[in-house]
């Protein structure tokens, strides 16, 4: 009887657990204008779920984040902050079309351009973005943005950021294609179809040519008379669901191109990197032995990783505590946005005694390193941001303006 009595219980458990953790997704319909959070005391069993609330210091659970695209606007890339105008869809009235969306990359949100890795900074203005959000903090006050009647998006409370992409990095992301069906420059119009895994998916599409559409074939430009009915191609877009499915600024006409393109971005990204550090969090400190240990953030190219146990045979040995044979890096506190301080006089340096693989969660990297610290710092807490030099990486002075050192 209390064998039966504890399973029960176990299954209980096991189901408010699963409660505990249902939230709404993009499947249970779009966000509407007029929606209002319910008092959980007014709540119907039938009524939808809320959407996600992000906890400090956790990594969310996958498939929680909601999906919004638009046309990027304006960038504070120091703050990893940005604004687009969001696109129009069925679901929204004529009044709230073409407003934007105020939002902030969280510090471990990841941003994706050409295919690879990228900064805020890399990508120009008026491209046009697919994103994941969260809703903002419920302590965030700010103000509805300064538009006509001080209109608000639908979307305007999903303002942390945990992905943006180009249409290129979207479309080959989920191994797609588009096949053109017809191409005629003088009313400068291209139609073609989306190929997903080489088959059709939707009807085909009618794309905006300009003058100034730039196409890539092979490691060089081409004029738009290459572009030929059945050839496939990947492409970047503006004014998209202003006038149709869009412009296409640029169109990359076959695999070598789309190559070129993302390996270029790549190395531009594994330079950034390299000069402003790994970035993660601290998962957990030990004081007394001055051990940190830290999560690397999902955000970044993981071949970086492979440089964390790397020795700088030039590096001197440390005074304290006795020289050991770890590869030793250096440690840098960091803020929301990962701007640091002074990476040269700030960072500690600490050898790393332990790397190893963790289970891999959205936004995380799934890799996790022990440091033994020459020193500790007070930003060296559990929850907190930082960015990780490895043994091989120089520290250089930043501009000033990516330091915060002297603004606090």
């Amino acid at each position: 009887m209390r064998f039966v009595f504890l399973l029960c219980l176990s299954l209980i458990t096991i189901l408010h657990a699963e409660d505990a953790h249902k939230f709404r997704t993009d499947a249970d319909g779009p966000v509407k204008a007029d929606e209002k959070k319910k008092n959980p005391k007014d709540k119907k069993p039938d009524d939808k779920p809320d959407w996600y609330q992000l906890v400090g210091g956790q990594f969310p659970p996958e498939g929680s984040a909601h999906a919004v695209s638009g046309e990027l606007m304006k960038v504070d890339h120091l703050e990893r902050r940005f604004q687009m105008r969001v696109d129009r869809n069925d679901s929204q009235d004529r009044g709230v079309w073409d407003l934007p969306l105020d939002a902030g990359m969280l510090p471990y949100g990841s941003i994706w351009y050409h295919g690879a890795p990228a900064a805020l900074q890399d990508i120009p203005l008026g491209t046009h973005l697919h994103g994941l959000f969260y809703l903002a903090d419920p302590d965030d006050k700010t103000p509805p943005p300064d538009t006509w009647y001080r209109r608000k998006t639908p979307e305007f409370d999903f303002r942390r950021c945990f992905l943006i992409e180009d249409d290129f990095s979207f479309n080959a992301r989920q191994k797609q294609l588009w096949k053109i069906e017809s191409v005629d420059l003088t009313t400068m119009k291209l139609t073609a179809t989306l190929q997903d895994n080489a088959k059709p998916s939707g009807q085909p599409k009618i794309f905006d040519l300009l003058t100034s559409t730039r196409v890539f074939q092979g490691n060089s430009f081409a004029d738009l008379k290459a572009l030929q009915a059945g050839q496939t191609f990947l492409c970047n877009l503006t004014w998209v669901t202003l006038y149709g499915p869009g412009r296409i600024t640029d169109l990359w006409l076959d695999e070598p191109a789309r190559a070129l393109v993302t390996a270029q971005q790549l190395e531009r990204h594994r330079n950034y990197i390299r000069e402003r550090g790994l970035p993660g969090w601290v998962a957990a400190v030990e004081d007394e032995p001055q051990l940190v240990t830290v999560t690397f953030f999902g955000n970044v190219d993981p071949k970086l990783f492979d440089e964390l146990t790397r020795v700088d045979p030039n590096a001197p040995p440390p005074k304290e505590p006795p020289p050991t044979n770890d590869p030793r890096g250096g440690l840098a506190v960091a803020r929301e946005t990962l701007m640091i301080y002074d990476p040269v006089n700030d960072r500690k340096t600490g050898g790393i005694i332990e790397v190893k693989k963790i289970s891999i969660e959205p936004g995380s990297s799934g890799v996790q390193i022990k440091l033994k610290m020459d020193m500790m710092l007070e930003g060296y807490r559990p929850k907190r941001i930082i960015r990780f030099y490895p043994p091989t990486w120089k520290v250089n002075a930043l501009p000033k303006e990516e330091e915060f050192f002297g603004r606090e």
